[in-house]
């Protein structure tokens, strides 16, 4: 449920909004409003998070400041997705970390956790400097340590995330004819292609005349390189596992392929992003998460920089320690999934599939 301030200029946009009408087809949040007469903290809650801040209704409007009503829907349905973000977290007292992230704290974190890594290697009598023999991970770091150690991380990420995702369904009012694939498969198609990122064209604004297609690359570049270096650490286990396969792998292997294009594009994504934000028009973000934003674009970066540069140097001294730094930074960005910017990829989808849902009802009514 948003804050009373929150929730008062939540309903005050929407109530304009759904009295003028003019950006009715914009994107998915302006249908799915005019289905409501009223706005309660749950409605507010699936409208912010069906939206992609793409900024078309804003340099549309007539009620935007300067004017008196002061209406910015990008802006005030971002302050309402953070406080949803923190009203489905679990567990609930972790909600206070979606406003202390930092990009400097996220990367010293997983330094930390990196040093302590090291440390407890080095304890345990590992090969840690120079690695021997060369490229072996599992001399640094035991294969039975690791998995255990990312599969305890791995496993609270995806039930925080679970529990917060249907936390999300109920809030967003889902029924249970929720659950027919039609619905479902059209809220995945909607999410995974973006296609609502920019309303009804191919370009996103930036600024008031100012639209380009990056930002839908971008995206694209982040989303698929993290689900491509997740299939590539799946591969690898599968070969380890039913195979006995132990790495390291050859670099024309198929976890060496995937990671390598994987952590390309998350090279890519994430810098991209980054640059973008620089230069797009305060009006439409909510500055109070800036470093939310930062944080886990920063953190996507430097997980793919340090694994890509394991990858070249996994055959030199300096193995163990760049090892480390690399899981680290894993470490780090699994442990903070679901208390960051990683969780609207989530409640989004959740808001897409409920808005099918929506709109298969007008189609047979």
């Amino acid at each position: 449920m948003p804050s009373p301030d929150t929730l008062r200029e939540g309903q005050h946009v929407m109530a304009v909004c759904n009295a003028c009408r003019y950006c009715e087809g914009y994107c998915p949040v302006f249908p799915a409003m005019e289905d409501r007469v009223s706005f309660a903290g749950d409605d507010l809650s699936y409208l912010a998070n069906l939206c992609h801040n793409c900024g078309e209704c804003l340099y549309a409007c007539q009620f935007a400041p300067p004017h008196e009503f002061g209406i910015n829907v990008p802006r005030t349905l971002a302050r309402i997705r953070l406080e949803s973000y923190e009203e489905y977290c679990w567990p609930a007292p972790l909600s206070a970390l979606f406003r202390r992230h930092g990009a400097a704290k996220s990367c010293l974190a997983a330094l930390a956790l990196g040093a302590v890594l090291l440390a407890l290697s080095t304890v345990a009598g590992a090969d840690v400097w120079p690695a021997r023999p060369a490229g072996d991970f599992y001399a640094v770091v035991p294969h039975g340590v690791m998995v255990g150690l990312f599969g305890a991380a791995g496993a609270f990420a995806l039930l925080a995330l679970t529990i917060g995702a249907v936390r999300a369904q109920r809030a967003f009012g889902a029924s249970p004819d929720l659950k027919g694939p039609a619905s479902v498969i059209r809220g995945l198609l909607d999410a995974l292609t973006l296609r609502h990122l920019h309303t009804a064209g191919e370009d996103c604004t930036a600024a008031e005349e100012q639209r380009s297609p990056w930002r839908r690359w971008f995206h694209h570049l982040t989303f698929y390189g993290f689900g491509l270096c997740f299939a590539s650490t799946s591969v690898a286990a599968f070969y380890h596992v039913v195979f006995g396969w132990r790495a390291p792998y050859a670099y024309g292997s198929l976890p060496v392929v995937l990671g390598t294009l994987g952590g390309a594009g998350l090279l890519a994504g994430p810098a991209g992003l980054l640059v973008l934000r620089r230069g797009r028009d305060a009006q439409l973000m909510d500055a109070a998460q800036s470093g939310l934003d930062r944080s886990f674009i920063l953190m996507l970066f430097a997980t793919s920089a340090t694994g890509l540069l394991l990858l070249v140097l996994r055959d030199r001294p300096a193995m163990p320690a760049l090892l480390a730094v690399h899981l680290g930074f894993v470490l780090g960005l699994f442990l903070t999934l679901p208390y960051g910017k990683f969780v609207h990829g989530i409640y989004r989808t959740v808001a897409l599939m409920v808005y099918a849902r929506e709109r298969q009802r007008h189609e047979r009514s």
